[in-house]
């Protein structure tokens, strides 16, 4: 049939937001095939609607409709759920289980529902289910049981009980608990009299009540009584009555003094009952007759707390409005109104505390702390200095990097530091310091590195040549004193300007000065006379007018002085000797000149060609050859101008400036500028060199140094200090010792210049006030007032009870004082002072009978330890001295007798020995102000320490005071000091690598000792452990020259002796020389010369003839043009000095050669050095230096010359010489001071340590010493006793003169020694040494020394006592991470002595609660077999090692069968010895492939029969079980035997085809084998041996002697 098909709907449309909107979706009509047909194939009724109403979301709904979630329902198991699912048969740590919960869109306004598309628009349906853990169901756990308990008697039928208790209780509907008590009879014997069948039984006091009033029972006692009692009270005299209304009042005042003290006293009563042994009442005179107990007695009536309604919170302890600090707390309390009495309920807790934020509009802010900084110390160079730096002596002049340090503090940040710092008067607004655990955040840097800057050092070239004698001014040649003055310059920029230099004019007096003078250029051509050839004639010498500086000048001034005349002269004739010109006058040999030195100068000239016989002009001897003059010839006195330092700055009287004071540098310390303009003056004196100071006249005027200058004065710098700190708080207690309190103030900026000191006093001290009210309370008992009896109608009927006398009952009231003894309200004492003395006691009023004595005295005291006895007494009182039953001393004693005490202790060491520490020599850090490190010793002698115990003859932990000692045994210790690495001087600067251009010189040090200790570690050493340091050089190229000697005579080698002309050689003397600024002065040695510049020392020439051509010596080559090409030549010429004769003619005056490279034509380029290492100046340490590197000059063949060459060809300088580079400053480690010792780790103990620790404050840098490993130190604590309250054990249940009943247990609160180690218990000692200890016993407050309890009569069931609660378990899978929170529990097992009131026992009980932090355990089955038997014994353990009943999983198979693992769970299944799954006798294993055992199928048994009397020896297939004997079962003759060869329908089986078929080819090989031993056997060959893999034949030996 077809059926109407629908699509979705699709999106819900319209125009307005709301439940105006509509949806429509596709409807056809299908097939059940699922293809399409006609509508009117469909029925039209059931067709469903393709368009309906919807609720069109908009986004301004999100805020109407939400998603109401329901809580989650129960955790239903997944298998119920899945019906069929089986469910798990082992439940391992919970079961998987679904809840789920409702969840619906609604509105939110008032929660209708709605559609739930609306919420799915905004946000997906949260989750309808979730997956959660059902845990397993746990069965109770109990222990082991206790030991049998003796037979409940001693003749007859009794039991013997034991008991165990509850571990874990049932959870989770697991097992209920099994029984806690195991009962067994047990008979000793048959009892010989009758058994004890009626016990006397006390039963359980009433609750307090008050007795009738007195007035009711004085009516009552009225009616019986006549009127005299009035009459005989008033027959006291008024005095007597007075006395007795002052007492009255004075008790009344007593009992009133606290309104809540009011303790009534009243009686409780209880039954005594004669009970038979099974349980019911009997009349009380079935029971034995004793002493009745009492049956009433007094008691106080139990009131509960009263406390007052809760007072108004008080403010919150947080008084201002930060959200970063933490909140404060606000307390309220409330007032006790009624003490508890008696057993009334205890009092809740006086006092609520709860955090709180202050309220209101006007709550200030907090105050927030900040770290203030003092201003940073000079910068000092000293602190880095190694050990071994020899400038530790003398600092002076010390520069470069340094360290300078400030202090740092805390204060209240309200006011910004350069608010005060800038404007003076507001310096008294410095913020105070705080303490510094007020500040957070990181401490700002203590020290820092900084740079003193190294001055400059003048250098100066050397002395330039002396001048001219001149006039100390040109303008006024009025004086006829001169001056010869040389001069010198600076060669750098020193860092004091030139007027630190030293002189740079020096000045030697003179005569005939001058200003100008004329100076000869040169000589003209020699002119003979009258127009001749040859012969005398005159030069015209060639003058120029120069001034004293060498510069030339108009000729006109030079007008004064001569000008220089013609030079006579002479030109050789061609017959005539001819001679060469003078060289120049050589260098001056002296400076100066005195008595006993001259300067000297010469020049000579040489033979150029001998004259003709006859006729031709001699050549003169060889002493005209040379020509010397005197030179220099002023004295040795030279004079100049030196000057003395600058002084200090100081204000010019002239100028009106005010120096006004300033108070603070500018950012980063730097001074802030000058203030005003002042003056520096210094002295200058004229010197005269060698001598000394002179008359000023002796100098020249002209260059005299100025004596004042201006100068800039720095501002004035007052001194800045924080105000003082609040005092430090005095301790608030009343301890004997007066205690100090101080407060300081920090130095922010130190004075300079001239401004105001600082105040002396930075810190004071005073005494604390004591407090007048010392804090703490105490208890303050009052009298006990009269022991009140129960009243006498209530006990008259009492057998043996007296009206007057008896036991009763006595109160005193008890009152909160102040230590001081002022009133105090009761809370203060319940919160602070110790526990609450008693207020009511128990009291004996003696009756006539009774023995009344006086309490014991004090014991009298010992003369000494161990030595004799100490006594105390009482006495009798009153009647009883003269009763003789008082008298009997056995019965009261009147005096008791001990030893002495013996008191021996001795003391041994304990624990390790502390770290080496060193004496507080050191100022302590004080709390205000964090002070950097100096240098703060760190090394050298100490003292460690090891704790000391004290052990009195017990063995009992006692003071250290005890035996004498302070408690530490201390030795002396060695910090061993850091030693720093040690290096040599520097050694000298080698000599430049090169004579000429730029080459390096090198010094360096060498390890002199490594460090040790932590010292400051080496530079990079090489392998032969030095360090080096390489700078560039220059060298003067000119520095060393090379001297010729004039050429000496001709030595002519053909010697024509007519002509003496020809060939000849003529030599000289070439010696390198050291060049001065004054010519060539000392030989050196002449490797230091240039060989290539060497000149000639012997030539090869030919001698003119008489009549030739003469010419004089060539002249030097003209240079090469650049660039060097072979087209280009130089020349030198030469000019003829004799002409010659007729018909003879002069050789070429020019010689000319070819420019080549690198011969004699050379391109030169600028070459640069490497850097040097960085430079500091010779007073630095550390920071900033120069590297440096040269220009050489270098020719194009690879050799250095003169920078002159590259100069004239002003080739490019394109280089940086100088870059300035840093060398790190070897800073040390910088720690801060240790802190204070910590509070002690333990309180007592032996085990206690104190610790102090220190941080780095400066991290090391470069080569500075490393940090020291120890941050931290500790020593230990004196050790002192741990005392102790603790209880004993309770006592037996104690029922007073009777068999059983109510009785009460009690125990008493010991104060016990131990070592706080946690080993041991403790030892008992004397109660007043924990007096001082709250009275606790493990944080418990609440003392209980006494409970009800319940002695069970003869027969009786009963519950016996609440066991203690076990440990806390955890409630959890191991392994799993499965955890339902942890529990312990404890539990009550019955306890019965009559088998027949067996059924009389109550039930069992147990109670649980939770707890935290319990241990996780499993359990699991245990066996073993028992010695002297073969049954195994199983059980239960918990991995603990606990033996416990309940935990392990159920076991199906046979008890025993849990040693195999798998366990064998198939019926008829067991575990063999071997620990494997066997069948039982009659069945056979079937295995899985893998071995396992899957199930034990049943065999049919085959009987055989065997003759009676003789076993048969028939084997069975296997063996079932090797141990076990065969069993022969019951009623049959014979063994039965497994093998049955027919199956059940009569068939052969397999196995017997099997066998048929083995034993057919077990007959084959049998015959085979005897066929080969009959065999004769084949001559023997000698087999090769061969390396066959056949195993060798093994023969089985069964123990035939006859094999």
């Amino acid at each position: 049939n077809p059926t109407h098909l629908a699509r979705p709907w699709g999106r819900c449309m319209g125009s307005d937001c709301g439940p105006g909107g509509s949806q429509s979706r596709a409807v056809w009509c299908a097939h059940v095939e699922g293809w399409t047909t006609l509508y009117t194939n469909c029925d039209h009724i059931q067709r469903p609607s393709n368009q309906r109403n919807c609720f069109r979301v908009c986004d301004w709904h999100k805020d109407l409709y939400d998603w109401q979630l329901g809580a989650w329902n129960e955790c239903v198991p997944v298998s119920a759920r899945t019906s069929g699912a089986p469910r798990p048969s082992v439940c391992s740590g919970g079961e998987e289980g679904i809840q789920t919960r409702e969840v619906s869109c609604v509105l939110k306004s008032d929660r209708l529902p709605a559609d739930d598309a609306i919420c799915e628009y905004f946000e997906p349906k949260p989750r309808l289910e979730q997956a959660c853990l059902i845990p397993c169901p746990q069965d109770c756990v109990v222990s082991e049981y206790s030991p049998w308990t003796s037979c409940s008697k001693t003749c007859g039928t009794g039991l013997m009980n034991r008991v165990r208790s509850v571990l874990v209780p049932p959870l989770f509907g697991g097992a209920v608990c099994p029984n806690l008590t195991e009962f067994q009879s047990c008979k000793l014997g048959p009892c010989t009299g009758p058994e004890g069948m009626y016990s006397l039984r006390v039963g359980p006091w009433s609750p307090c009540a008050i007795p009738e009033t007195r007035s009711v029972r004085q009516v009552k006692r009225r009616k019986g009584k006549g009127p005299g009692l009035r009459e005989r009270a008033g027959v006291k005299d008024p005095e007597t009555r007075e006395l007795i209304q002052k007492k009255r009042t004075r008790n009344r005042l007593n009992r009133q003094e606290s309104p809540f003290w009011d303790i009534q006293v009243g009686y409780q009563t209880r039954e005594v009952t004669c009970t038979h042994r099974n349980g019911s009442t009997m009349a009380r005179n079935l029971c034995t007759l004793r002493d009745l107990p009492l049956t009433v007695q007094s008691c106080v009536l139990p009131k509960d707390c009263q406390l007052t309604d809760w007072a108004d919170w008080d403010p919150c302890s947080k008084a201002c409005v930060d959200p970063e600090s933490p909140s404060g707390t606000r307390t309220r309390t409330r007032r006790v109104l009624q003490f508890p009495v008696g057993e009334g309920e205890e009092c809740p807790s006086l006092e609520e505390t709860e955090p709180c934020e202050p309220q209101g509009d006007g709550v200030p802010p907090c105050a927030t702390y900040t770290w203030r900084t003092t201003e940073w110390s000079d910068c000092r160079v000293d602190l880095l200095l190694s050990q071994q730096d020899r400038r530790r002596s003398n600092q002076t002049g010390l520069c470069g990097g340094g360290l300078q340090t400030r202090e740092v503090y805390c204060v209240q940040a309200n006011a910004e530091l350069l608010t005060y710092l800038n404007d003076l008067r507001e310096k008294d607004k410095a913020s105070r310091p705080v303490e510094n655990k007020l500040c957070e955040g990181p401490v700002p840097n203590r020290s820092q590195l900084c740079h003193i800057p190294c001055p400059i050092e003048c250098e100066v070239s050397p002395w330039g040549a002396w001048g001219p004698c001149t006039f100390e001014s040109c303008d006024d040649q009025a004086a006829k004193k001169g001056f010869k003055l040389r001069r010198r310059q600076i060669t750098n920029k020193p860092s004091g300007g030139p007027e630190n230099c030293p002189h740079l004019v020096e000045a030697l007096p003179c005569d005939e000065p001058s200003c100008y003078d004329w100076r000869l250029v040169s000589l003209d051509p020699c002119v003979p006379e009258d127009e001749q050839a040859c012969g005398p004639g005159t030069q015209l010498a060639q003058a120029q007018c120069v001034n004293s500086n060498g510069e030339e000048v108009d000729r006109s001034l030079c007008s004064s002085s001569p000008a220089p005349q013609p030079v006579r002269c002479e030109v050789p004739c061609s017959r005539d000797c001819v001679l060469s010109d003078w060289t120049p006058w050589s260098t001056c040999s002296q400076t100066c000149s005195s008595k006993t030195i001259e300067g000297k100068q010469m020049r000579t000239r040489s033979v150029l060609a001998y004259n003709a016989g006859e006729g031709g002009a001699l050549c003169p001897n060889s002493s005209a050859l040379q020509e010397t003059r005197n030179c220099n010839e002023h004295a040795c006195t030279v004079y100049h101008w030196q000057t003395g330092p600058w002084g200090p700055c100081s204000e010019d009287p002239s100028t009106s400036a005010l120096n006004t004071s300033t108070g603070a540098r500018g950012a980063g310390g730097v001074d802030q500028g000058p203030c005003s303009t002042g003056i520096q003056t210094r002295k200058v004196i004229c010197v005269r060199v060698n001598v000394g100071q002179v008359p000023p006249k002796k100098c020249p005027d002209g260059p005299h140094p100025g004596t004042v200058r201006p100068c800039q004065l720095p501002c004035k710098k007052d001194c800045i200090v924080t105000p003082f700190s609040d005092w430090m708080p005095c301790p608030v207690t009343c301890d004997a010792g007066i205690k100090k309190q101080s407060r300081n103030r920090l130095i922010i900026q130190l004075p300079s210049n001239g401004g105001q000191d600082c105040p002396e006093v930075l810190e004071e001290e005073k005494d604390c006030d004591v407090p007048k009210v010392c804090p703490g309370f105490r208890w303050k008992t009052h009298k006990w007032r009269k022991c009140q009896l129960v009243p006498w109608f209530l006990r008259q009927d009492s057998p043996g009870a007296q009206e007057t006398c008896g036991p009763g009952l006595q109160t005193r009231a008890v009152s909160c004082r102040q230590l001081d003894g002022t009133q105090a309200d009761i809370s203060d004492c319940l919160k602070f002072a110790k526990a609450m003395p008693p207020i009511t006691q128990r009291c004996q009023l003696p009756c006539q009978d009774d023995c009344q004595l006086t309490n014991w005295s004090k014991f009298s005291s010992c003369t000494a330890d161990c030595v004799g006895v100490r006594t105390r007494k009482r006495a009798l009182i009153g009647r009883s001295k003269k009763k003789d039953k008082c008298k009997n001393t056995q019965m009261y004693p009147l005096s008791e007798t001990q030893y002495c005490p013996c008191d021996k202790y001795n003391a041994q060491p304990v624990g390790n020995w502390s770290d080496c520490i060193l004496p507080e020599g050191g100022r302590v850090e004080s709390v205000l102000g964090m002070k950097v490190q100096g240098d703060i010793k760190e090394c050298g002698q100490g003292y460690r320490y090891q704790a000391m115990v004290c052990y009195d003859q017990d063995s009992r932990l006692v003071e250290t005071s005890r035996c004498n000692s302070h408690g530490y045994i201390e030795e002396a210790c060695i910090i061993p000091c850091p030693s720093d690495c040690k290096l040599s001087e520097w050694s000298n600067w080698s000599r430049c690598s090169k004579s000429c251009g730029s080459g390096v010189k090198v010094r360096s040090k060498w390890l002199r000792e490594k460090p040790y200790n932590g010292g400051r570690p080496c530079p990079k050493l090489d392998h032969i452990n030095q360090v080096y340091e390489v700078v560039p050089c220059q060298s003067d190229c000119n520095q060393y020259v090379w001297v010729a000697e004039p050429w000496s005579v001709w030595k002519v080698s053909n010697v024509d002796l007519k002509e003496n002309c020809g060939e000849g050689v003529q030599t000289r003397k070439v010696r390198c020389m050291l060049n001065t600024i004054d010519g060539p002065s000392d030989p050196v040695e002449d490797y230091l010369c240039d060989p290539e510049e060497m000149p000639l020392g012997a030539r090869e020439s030919r001698l003119p003839c008489p009549e030739d051509c003469v010419l004089n010596d060539w002249g030097p080559w003209s240079r090469c043009s650049l660039p060097c090409t072979r087209t280009n030549s130089r020349v030198r010429t030469a000019y003829a000095i004799r002409s010659p004769s007729v018909g003879r003619q002069c050789p070429d005056t020019t010689d000319k050669e070819p420019c080549s490279l690198n011969l004699n034509c050379f391109n030169y380029f600028y070459n640069i050095t490497d850097w040097s290492t960085c430079q500091l100046s010779p007073n630095a340490v550390c920071g900033s230096g120069i590297k440096t590197r040269m220009l050489d000059c270098v020719r194009s063949d690879g050799k250095s010359v003169d920078l002159k060459f590259c100069e004239e060809l002003k080739l490019e300088k394109k280089w940086q010489m100088n870059v300035s580079c840093v060398v790190e400053c070897p800073v040390n480690c910088q720690l801060s001071e240790w802190s204070a010792w910590s509070e002690c780790s333990q309180t007592c103990g032996l085990e206690g340590k104190m610790w102090r620790r220190r941080s780095v404050v400066q991290a090391s840098q470069g080569d500075g010493r490393p940090c020291p490993t120890q941050m931290e130190q500790w020593k230990p604590c004196p050790v002192r006793p741990c005392y102790r309250w603790q209880y004993s054990p309770w006592s037996e249940c104690r029922v007073e003169d009777v068999v059983c009943g109510h009785g009460t247990r009690y125990r008493n609160l010991s104060c016990f020694v131990s070592d706080g180690s946690g080993s041991g218990d403790g030892s008992l000692v004397d109660e007043e040494l924990c007096s001082s200890l709250e009275m606790a016993v493990n944080g418990d407050k609440k003392i209980r020394l006494k409970e009800p309890c319940t002695l069970p009569c003869p027969g009786e069931c009963y519950l016996m006592e609440w066991s203690d609660w076990s440990p806390c378990v955890s409630v959890c899978v191991k392994g799993a991470g499965v955890d339902f929170g942890s529990v312990q529990v404890r539990s009550r097992a019955v306890m019965a002595q009559e088998p027949e009131n067996l059924q009389l026992c109550p039930d069992q009980a147990w109670e649980s609660r939770p707890c935290i932090g319990g241990e996780c355990f499993e359990y699991k089955w245990m066996s073993s077999v028992r010695p002297n038997s073969t049954r195994l014994s199983i059980w239960c353990q918990r991995s603990d090692g606990l033996n416990v009943t309940g935990g392990c999983p159920p076991m199906n198979p046979p008890v025993d069968n849990s040693s195999c693992d798998p366990p064998c769970l198939m019926p008829k299944s067991l575990c063999s010895e071997v620990r494997f799954c066997m069948c039982e006798e009659g069945y056979t294993e079937v295995l899985s492939p893998t071995g396992q055992l899957v199930q034990c199928a049943p065999i049919p048994i085959l009987e055989i029969p065997t003759a009676g009397d003789k076993k048969a020896d028939v084997k069975t297939s296997r063996a079932v079980n090797p141990t076990l004997p065969t069993t022969v079962q019951p009623g049959r003759t014979g063994r039965t035997w497994y093998l049955q060869p027919y199956g059940p329908d009569g068939k052969l089986k397999m196995w017997v085809y099997g066998v048929a078929a083995g034993a057919f080819v077990l007959l084959i090989f049998i015959v085979s084998m005897i066929y080969l031993a009959c065999k004769k056997p084949k001559r023997p060959q000698r087999q090769r041996q061969q390396n066959n893999r056949l195993k060798p034949l093994t023969l089985a030996y069964d123990g035939d002697t006859d094999m």
